[in-house]
């Protein structure tokens, strides 16, 4: 079963965290409501904000992406290297492998990760126990692994110990008082099933925390009260911040059949931390095939049973072409200086785009629910919570206008007032076919693509709620 089973019960815990805490006042940065024909109202240049102090400190702002053990059983050498190549390419700096204690082929993966990292170099990994799919880690086994794989180079320190986090697991919290004791390390777990209240019973153990927070409940958007809420809490310790561009997963086999809002998350969701400043950001995920959220390549073999009807001919790959200016406008303070050329960050202009392609009237949601309500959530239909609406990220060089235009229907023209990534969406308003988008200057094109037909022909006769993201190259 993996990493998968056992869902249900994570889910709850996860809910824990956005509704078992205290009230916190309502954020100032909440995402604008942008009109369906133009851009957010921006200065000229890219729609960063400067950043405001952050309660937990600014720390080394460092990315790294959720990597699912359980998901590369299978996965060469040569695969790893490819893997991590791809994710220095955008900036981020190592991956946090989550392992469960019922795998036996966790050793394996390790040595194939660790050894892979280290022959490519610069990138950095470290051990998150997953107490959710297996049961709890036995304490001995725990200091056995972090003990291990801490003597290795590509381990990540932070304040010259080894950074080590959890999926769920404070009913365990004590067991870190012996861990820690052993191994030297500085524990950052992520314990959705104890919430940023809470957390402050546990601040002699924890020298950090992880929230898995990352998407929005129902037909809204993601708000920042609970990261507040969580470096307010921690005091002063380290934050990693959790970010996500989509959620969906229909595996009945685990119970597990809804979605959360990802739409525009990919990108707000990015302007949060740009404003918030957290020590630390974790995508969710890298290779979280099941439920939708991967940014890393399809490996086929790593997709649980039952996701590749949604999974396989949906890469991810080109949400990735944005994070090397997300993640440089974060570490820079929320912007980007584009006077000054980097060889690397680049300012040639690209199309990045996603929607679903079947609108969600065209056939049956399959039982699929717009949030969980099996968790308590409200039940709503999955075509509320996720739009039927293109959505598009350009990265331009100057002043241009962005061209959308859905089959044959009427180009809609949006304004890109500046240099940097702009971000709009357009509904589907009735209309099918291929999309095409164009990055159009000085009545010249500069960039075009032309994505998978939107259609109403659904495979099985489902809509498939996972999207597709392409680019311009």
């Amino acid at each position: 079963m993996g990493r998968f089973g056992n869902f249900l019960d994570r889910v709850q815990q996860h809910v824990k965290e956005k509704y078992g805490h205290l009230a916190s006042p309502e954020p100032d940065n909440q995402p604008p409501s942008w009109p369906n024909s133009s851009w957010p109202a921006q200065e000229a240049g890219p729609a960063y904000y400067p950043a405001r102090p952050a309660a937990s400190g600014t720390g080394p702002k460092t990315v790294f992406a959720h990597f699912i053990v359980g998901c590369a059983a299978a996965m060469t050498p040569e695969e790893w290297e490819s893997d991590i190549i791809e994710a220095k390419k955008c900036h981020i700096d190592g991956f946090a492998l989550n392992i469960a204690p019922q795998d036996s082929y966790t050793d394996h993966v390790l040595e194939n990760a660790y050894s892979a990292a280290e022959r490519i170099g610069n990138f950095t990994l470290f051990l998150s126990f997953d107490y959710g799919s297996g049961g709890p880690w036995p304490v001995e086994r725990v200091i056995h692994y972090i003990n291990t794989f801490q003597r290795r180079s590509a381990q990540y320190f932070y304040q010259g110990r080894p950074l080590v986090s959890t999926f769920i697991g404070v009913s365990n919290a004590e067991d870190w008082i012996d861990i820690k004791r052993a191994t030297n390390c500085f524990f950052v777990p992520s314990w959705p099933d104890c919430g940023p209240a809470a957390i402050v019973d546990h601040l002699h153990v924890v020298d950090g925390a992880f929230s898995w927070d990352a998407w929005p409940i129902g037909a809204e958007q993601k708000s920042t009260a609970s990261d507040e809420h969580w470096m307010q809490s921690l005091a002063g310790r380290p934050y990693m911040m959790p970010v996500s561009p989509w959620f969906y997963t229909n595996l009945p086999q685990w119970d597990k059949n809804w979605l959360w809002r990802g739409d525009d998350l990919w990108h707000y969701r990015w302007e949060q931390v740009m404003r918030l400043q957290p020590a630390f950001v974790q995508i969710i995920s890298w290779n979280d095939y099941g439920e939708a959220h991967y940014i890393g390549p399809i490996h086929e073999a790593g997709v649980p049973d039952g996701a590749g009807r949604y999974c396989f001919g949906h890469p991810h790959d080109a949400w990735r072409a944005l994070l090397p200016h997300y993640i440089d406008a974060y570490r820079n303070g929320g912007m980007v200086d584009h006077s000054r050329p980097r060889d690397h960050l680049s300012f040639e202009d690209k199309i990045v785009y996603w929607y679903r392609v079947n609108p969600s009237h065209a056939g049956s949601a399959n039982g699929t629910t717009g949030n969980n309500p099996g968790v308590g959530q409200e039940e709503l239909r999955p075509g509320d919570v996720s739009q039927d609406r293109v959505f598009v990220s350009a990265i331009v060089g100057s002043p241009s206008e962005i061209h959308i235009q859905i089959g044959e229907g009427e180009p809609a023209i949006l304004e890109a007032p500046g240099v940097g990534v702009h971000h709009c969406s357009i509904p589907f308003d009735g209309q099918t076919g291929e999309v095409r988008i164009t990055i159009v200057r000085d009545e010249q094109v500069m960039a075009s693509v032309t994505g998978p037909a939107i259609t109403e022909d659904c495979e099985d006769g489902n809509v498939n709620w996972n999207c597709f993201v392409g680019s311009s190259d």
